[in-house]
């Protein structure tokens, strides 16, 4: 019996060499990756905690409609700055206007009528006294004189009301500043109660914070905050005229600091601010903070992350929360631990399939 060997495909030798191969590794590109490993220590001033705050404005109008009616008439729209007094929004009066003009006419008819009535009563005064009309006659054309006058009040304070209703179609500005946001266009029938716009004082801005029950300073002397990522950031600032609301939230356990802003260029409501409040030693907040170095952090929109390298060094995106940057690294507030190994080259990591 004879038997034939037959020899392998090159193709065949090829797959089991790749197969068999170090480089065929998924991971193989993540051996060359620089890491850095997350560090524990004290921070510069440690001694402060930080919460969010969002930028409000002190003084915020929403404009809504007392009557119904078309949207005739629509001047402004978002961003504009408007002043005191302007005519913002003019809603279809036609209807109302006919109704004070029928108002007036009634008016004018009741007052036609009280001056008959006063001559009439004249007349009786003196035929009573000639005594040719009895007590009871003039008392009846007195209380003739009296009913048109009564008359005449309720029809001059109806025809009152309709002119003060026409001056509901026109809605102008309360007082200065900017329109934030306006829900309506022309055409859309406006109803009592529905928004029309909403106006802001952009000279007059606060930041709002809400902070955790348990860390509420004894004192808001040392308040600071910050903007993180805004273009004219100047570094932490001090709050001045601090104030704690007098209420906790009986859900979250948490109160609210409130503080004015100077005059920032760039600075708008709904603006992320940073607060820094002062912590007790030994408190919670005021223990050991964990960095990375500045370049591991990675940016996409509105995410924050690093790729956090594991055992087997493969490389994987982590949504991290950033503090006060301290040189050439960060602070990490969420996301990470202490002995966590982060990729220092975020391009190389993430190419690595």
């Amino acid at each position: 019996m004879t038997m034939t060997w037959k020899y392998p495909s090159t193709a065949a030798l090829l797959w089991t060499a790749c197969l068999f191969s170090p480089l065929a590794s998924p991971w193989a590109g993540a051996a060359g990756l620089a890491t850095a490993q997350v560090q524990g220590g004290p921070a510069q001033h440690a001694d402060l905690q930080s919460f969010d705050g969002v930028v409000e404005p002190v003084r915020q109008a929403t404009l809504a409609a007392q009557v119904a009616g078309a949207i005739v008439s629509l001047s402004v729209k978002v961003g504009d700055t408007v002043r005191a007094g302007q005519e913002l929004v003019r809603i279809d009066a036609r209807a109302a206007s006919q109704n004070a003009q029928a108002s007036a006419a009634q008016v004018d008819a009741a007052r036609a009528g009280l001056t008959v009535a006063g001559k009439d009563l004249e007349r009786q005064q003196q035929l009573l006294q000639k005594q040719y009309i009895s007590q009871a006659a003039l008392e009846r054309s007195q209380a003739q004189f009296d009913a048109a006058k009564a008359q005449v009040q309720a029809l001059e304070a109806q025809s009152q009301a309709a002119q003060t209703q026409q001056r509901f179609f026109v809605i102008q500005a309360p007082f200065s500043g900017v329109v934030s946001e306006v829900p309506v266009t022309m055409g859309d029938m406006a109803m009592p109660g529905r928004p029309l716009l909403t106006l802001h004082d952009p000279s007059a801005l606060r930041v709002t914070a809400t902070v955790a029950q348990s860390a509420v300073p004894a004192s808001l002397g040392r308040l600071q905050y910050e903007f993180p990522g805004w273009s004219g950031a100047s570094g932490l600032m001090n709050a001045n005229g601090a104030t704690l609301l007098p209420l906790v939230d009986v859900a979250t356990h948490s109160a609210q600091i409130r503080f004015r802003l100077p005059a920032l260029s760039g600075v708008v409501p709904g603006m992320f601010a940073r607060v820094w409040l002062p912590v007790a030693a030994g408190a919670a907040g005021s223990t050991e903070r964990l960095f990375v170095p500045s370049a591991a952090v990675v940016r996409r929109a509105e995410l924050t992350a690093v790729y956090l390298v594991d055992v087997q060094g493969r490389p994987a995106l982590r949504q991290v929360r950033l503090g006060r940057v301290q040189g050439d690294r960060v602070e990490v507030l969420t996301g990470l631990r202490a002995g966590d190994k982060v990729a220092t080259d975020p391009q190389a990591a993430a190419q690595v399939r």
